[in-house]
């Protein structure tokens, strides 16, 4: 806590802090005061409770050297501030302010709670009862708990979800279950409203390149009590959403597309997944040095001052007309229910269409900066700029690629003469078979699963929503929000 200027008082009095009679006030900007510390109430108060004639306080503080009053510099940790007022008018009175000031902030009082147990290293039922749980009960939070049973669990939960019960969904888990539930919300017949539910992640899974994302641009560590907080302290920003768009499919993304090296990676290194973590590098090395290249080509609509990347493009992309067929999940197509969204409603034929021929050893799109907690894979992503940030190597030699691959930790990668790395508003992909190999096709990746898989890959047998085609990608701005740290 930093000393502060007496500011305004809302209330002010001199009550008792362990025995020993204390000026204490309350100011107009919620500072909560006594001698020369304080508490600032939206950043370190989460609630408070009355236990007969006292007030306790519970807080995050800074730990550390110096304690005097109310806490101390450093790590944040809980900590518990008691104080008695001078009579029971006096402590009607300070509840009464505080409980009022806290209600100013906007904070959620409901959620509704998503812990997917089988993510990541099965950590997140621990992570739920150590980390969140006792915040929440410290804010005064109250919530419904589902464990998610099985894939695409939260996605049929959040169609039929009674919304009104609720200020927030959090999601105890990786990614996979915010994609989930954001798919969910855009297939409800009320999705116009439903997609406005402030959205929450608490990292328990494989990549946590959400909420890395959002804990990141603030200078925060990426650990389950810091992204909770961020949802009680209920400060809020918008997100892109990118309708991945063929035929008359549709998925709704909100972090990445992969196609080439990084899909290559991502989805056949699930072979040896007994690795752990390991195996991501582990297969990355064999990629590298064995490496593939992919036939096919890109078109998309340039950002403002990337117009000079590729060649003038006839093919347009489709304009969004109807809701008729959707299914945003990885299963076969299905009917969605009337007035599911369908996508932005964006004039693809009369944009200014670049192309760029193939082959290529890797094409990645990017909504947010990080894919993952050691993966910084676009670090001038924006949460909600309205474009998607496209990361594509052509051509690279084995040793460069491996140097570069090394630096995605710290997005140093872009920097490469072999990346070509801009922004675009809308996307089209038609994917061609390996360059080395016209029998064998590849895979596509949407946010970590499996969107299309090609002849001659791995697990081909098995079903994807999308077949391995042409297929449109566009972003609707900020449609989306999201519990944020700011």
């Amino acid at each position: 806590m930093d000393q502060t200027e007496l500011q305004e008082p809302i209330l002010s009095d001199r009550v008792l802090i362990s025995g020993t009679e204390t000026p204490l006030t309350l100011t107009a900007d919620g500072q909560l005061q006594c001698s020369d510390r304080s508490l600032t109430v939206e950043k370190e108060i989460l609630g408070f409770y009355v236990e007969g004639s006292k007030i306790k306080i519970k807080a995050i503080v800074e730990s550390g050297a110096g304690i005097n009053c109310f806490g101390n510099r450093g790590a944040p940790v809980r900590k518990t501030f008691v104080f008695e007022p001078s009579s029971q008018d006096s402590l009607r009175l300070w509840s009464l302010k505080l409980q009022e000031y806290i209600d100013s902030l906007g904070r959620p009082k409901r959620l509704f709670i998503f812990v997917n147990p089988f993510g990541g290293k099965k950590s997140a039922s621990k992570i739920f009862l150590d980390d969140v749980k006792p915040l929440l009960e410290d804010a005064n939070v109250e919530y419904t708990l589902q464990e998610t049973k099985y894939q695409l669990h939260a996605k049929e939960i959040t169609q039929t979800l009674d919304l009104t019960k609720y200020d927030g969904i959090v999601c105890v888990s990786g990614d996979g279950i915010l994609v989930e539930v954001v798919n969910g919300l855009l297939e409800r017949e009320d999705w116009n409203d439903a997609i406005k539910m402030p959205l929450g992640v608490v990292p328990a899974g494989t990549g946590n390149g959400m909420i890395k994302s959002l804990l990141d641009s603030v200078g925060d560590p990426c650990t389950a009590s810091n992204a909770i907080l961020s949802v009680i302290r209920g400060h809020k920003r918008s997100l892109d959403i990118a309708t991945i768009l063929q035929g008359e499919t549709r998925f709704f993304s909100v972090l990445m597309l992969a196609w080439g090296l990084v899909a290559d990676i991502d989805i056949e290194s699930e072979r040896y997944r007994w690795m752990g973590s390991a195996r991501i590098d582990f297969y990355a090395f064999q990629r590298i040095f064995n490496l593939r290249k992919y036939n096919g080509r890109i078109m998309f609509v340039p950002a403002p001052g990337y117009e000079s990347h590729g060649e003038p493009s006839s093919q347009k992309g489709e304009s969004i007309r109807k809701p008729n067929i959707c299914n945003s999940s990885l299963e076969m197509p299905v009917k969605l229910q009337q007035g599911g969204y369908s996508g932005p409603n964006v004039d693809l034929e009369n944009l200014n269409w670049r192309k760029i021929d193939g082959p290529f050893v890797s094409v990645w799109l990017h909504n947010v900066p990080w894919g993952g907690e050691d993966t910084m894979a676009a670090p001038n992503a924006e949460f909600s700029d309205g474009y998607l940030d496209l990361i594509l190597i052509r051509d690279c030699p084995k040793f460069p690629l491996l140097t570069l691959m090394t630096e995605l930790s710290n997005g140093g990668h872009v920097k490469s003469p072999h990346v070509l790395y801009l922004k675009v508003k809308a996307f089209i992909l038609e994917p061609g078979p390996r360059a080395d190999d016209l029998t064998k096709e590849g895979i596509i990746d949407a946010d970590g699963e499996v969107l299309a898989r090609g002849k001659g890959t791995y697990e081909c047998n098995q079903k994807t929503l999308m077949t391995y085609d042409k297929l449109q990608i566009t972003v609707d701005q900020g449609l989306a929000t999201l519990f944020s740290p700011i």
